[in-house]
C-alpha cells in the first residue's frame, strides 16, 4: 500500500510532499527516512523496499527547495525564511501524520548526509518519542563553516540572501573532492562509481546542480552548527539507541574522523552508540552495488535490535 500525503510546512509558504509505503504483511514498525542536501527520497528506493521486506512502514517526504516538493510549489533551493529548524519540524509533522494512520508502533529514524544533522537536531527535541535512530554520512566539525557563516551573515545582511552567490557554495564545499582524483562532474566525493555520478548530476528531481539561496546556505550551516559538541549530545535521551555509519573515504566525515567524533561526544554524554566505518567508501554508502545489501541489513539489525 502506498499513500501519498501532503502538509503545510514550517516555513508556512510549502506544501510538503511525502509518502507512506506499507508492506503487505503486519508491519514490524516504522522507519522515516531523510534524505540529503540537493536530492530526494526516491533516490532511496532500493533501501526503501529493503525496509518493506524486513517489515516496515517506510515514512519519507521531499524537503522544501527539494524534488517534488519544490516542483509543486515552483521553488528551488531556497527553503524559507524561518531558519535552520525548518526541515526538522516538517519531519516531525510527517511523523504524526504517520502515527495518526498507523499508531502505536516502534518508530525509527534514517538519515542521510544532511538528513543526518536533520535526524540529529531531531533527536535532541523529540528524542523521546522514538525507539532508535542511524546517521548516515554525518559530519563532525565541518571545515570552513564558521569562517563562510560570517561571510555569509555580511551578504544577508546587506540585502542579497533570496540571491545565490556561487562562491559562497564554493567555498563550504569546493575542497570535497581534495581525494578524488580527475574531477569532471564535481560531485565525485559522493561515490566510486560513474554511473551514480552521473545519475545523480542528470536527476530532474534533484536540485543539488541548481542553484540555492544564500540564506537557505547559512541555515544550511546553521544546522550544522547546533548539532556539534556535547552541548548537544546532551539533549539527546541517554536511553535513544544510535546507530552511527559512513564510509572512512567521505569527506563530510572528514574521512571518518568527523564520524567518531560525532559519537565520541554521545558516549562522553552517557549514550548508547554503535560506529561502523565502511573502508574504503566514500559518502553514499547505500549507492555501492558491493555494499548496499550489506548497509541496509545493518540498519534493519540495529532497528530489529531495539523494536
Amino acid at each position: 500500500m502506498l499513500h501519498e500525503v501532503s502538509f503545510t510546512s514550517y516555513n508556512e509558504r510549502d506544501q510538503v510532499q511525502g509518502w507512506i509505503y506499507v508492506p503487505a504483511c503486519k508491519p514490524n514498525g516504522i522507519v522515516q527516512l531523510i534524505h540529503g542536501f540537493g536530492e530526494h527520497s526516491r533516490r532511496y528506493i532500493h533501501m526503501i523496499s529493503a525496509f518493506l521486506d524486513a517489515g516496515y512502514i517506510v515514512a519519507a517526504d521531499d524537503h522544501v527547495g527539494h524534488g517534488k516538493t519544490a516542483m509543486v510549489n515552483n521553488v528551488w533551493g531556497d527553503w524559507g525564511d524561518k531558519g535552520c529548524h525548518t526541515m526538522m519540524e516538517d519531519e516531525h509533522t510527517l511523523k504524526k501524520i504517520v502515527c495518526e494512520k498507523y499508531p502505536n508502533l516502534p518508530y525509527f529514524l534514517f538519515g542521510h548526509s544532511m538528513g543526518s544533522f536533520i535526524t540529529r537536531d531531531f533527536i535532541a527535541k523529540y528524542g523521546n518519542e522514538l525507539n532508535g535512530a542511524t546517521i548516515c554520512g554525518t559530519t563532525g566539525i565541518f571545515r570552513g563553516a564558521k569562517e563562510v557563516k560570517e561571510k555569509l551573515k555580511e551578504i544577508i545582511d546587506a540585502g542579497h540572501g533570496e540571491e545565490s552567490d556561487p562562491n559562497i557554495v564554493s567555498s563550504l564545499m569546493g575542497w570535497m573532492c581534495e581525494r578524488c582524483g580527475e574531477i569532471s562532474i564535481g560531485n565525485e566525493w559522493i561515490c566510486h562509481d560513474p554511473y551514480v555520478q552521473s545519475d545523480h548530476a542528470q536527476d530532474p528531481f534533484d536540485a543539488f546542480t541548481r542553484p540555492t539561496s544564500n540564506r537557505s546556505i547559512y541555515d544550511f550551516i546553521q544546522m550544522m552548527l547546533v548539532i556539534e559538541g556535547t552541548q548537544w549530545a546532551k539533549k539527546v535521551p541517554t536511553k535513544l539507541p544510535i546507530y552511527n555509519i559512513a564510509g572512512d573515504q567521505d569527506p563530510v566525515g572528514e574521512y571518518g574522523l568527523g564520524v567518531c567524533q560525532v559519537s565520541n561526544w554521545l558516549v562522553e554524554t552517557g549514550h548508547h552508540v554503535t560506529t561502523k566505518l565502511y573502508s574504503g567508501y566514500r559518502h553514499e554508502i547505500h549507492n555501492y552495488a558491493e555494499i548496499k545489501n550489506e548497509v541496509e541489513a545493518g540498519i534493519i539489525e540495529f532497528m530489529n535490535s531495539n523494536l
